[in-house]
């Protein structure tokens, strides 16, 4: 039986400071929960309804999971329609970095992405499209944030994802002959501009785009155009979606 102290921590972690000081997060559903498992990351408590027992088979045996009812899951989960399995992840501490330099292959970088379902969806496009690390403003949201978790689809697990000066990285990567792109409404058409296979790509917040200090860093000014290219329409394109279509268009490139 979930004990209320287990139940008032798992609901607590909706909070970026209850996270910070018990070093957790949730993550929630079968499939999330096993690629966490599948992962570095240190699962330490998995709650499993009835209905998902057999998944977790090997999970219960070992004390790691416990079996717990539809009510108790009811109680757990962050979710509006509560999932069958509910798991506590210890939070990364410093993730070991790969060989190449910041930017020396192709990474993202977040300016103050605020929306936590934006923030999700470019962690799965950054996965899908093998982008291994995204760098992000302190002042973007929370990685670890239950929706920022569920909207990655289990990406959280394979993309390295870290917060530090973004201007700072980007200056210093610039310095390396790294090319820095940025998206702008008066930037270059991007299927026409030449594009490297390696640098970062800076996408800015959903309402007032990429920050002065941080567009003084970018190199490459691009601008995903309308169709047809005068055509008046929306204003814009959500930032995830801006995010998959010129991470698909490097892509594309290096076929």
């Amino acid at each position: 039986m979930v004990t209320k102290a287990q139940i008032q921590l798992v609901r607590s972690l909706a909070d970026k400071q209850a996270r910070s000081e018990s070093g957790l997060f949730v993550v929630e559903g079968t499939k999330m929960i096993r690629e966490a498992l599948a992962s570095d990351f240190r699962v330490e408590r998995i709650y499993a309804g009835e209905a998902v027992s057999e998944a977790f088979r090997a999970e219960l045996r070992s004390g790691l999971a416990e079996a717990v009812s539809d009510k108790e899951l009811e109680r757990l989960s962050h979710l509006r329609t509560p999932s069958q399995a509910v798991a506590l992840v210890r939070l990364p501490e410093g993730r070991v970095q790969g060989g190449a330099a910041f930017g020396e292959e192709l990474a993202l970088c977040l300016d103050n992405v605020q929306d936590p379902g934006n923030l999700g969806t470019i962690l799965r496009v950054a996965d899908w499209f093998g982008i291994g690390e995204v760098l992000c403003s302190p002042d973007t949201a929370d990685c670890y944030n239950p929706k920022v978790v569920q909207a990655t689809m289990g990406a959280i697990f394979r993309v390295r994802v870290r917060y530090a000066s973004v201007a700072g990285e980007l200056a210093d990567a610039v310095r390396r002959g790294v090319p820095v792109y940025g998206t702008f409404l008066e930037g270059e058409d991007i299927y026409r501009a030449e594009l490297a296979p390696r640098g970062v790509i800076v996408m800015g917040n959903e309402g007032r785009g990429i920050s002065a200090e941080t567009a003084q860093c970018v190199t490459h000014k691009l601008f995903v155009p309308p169709f047809p290219f005068d055509r008046h329409g929306s204003e814009s394109l959500n930032v995830a979606v801006a995010t998959a279509v010129v991470c698909a268009e490097f892509r594309r490139r290096m076929r």
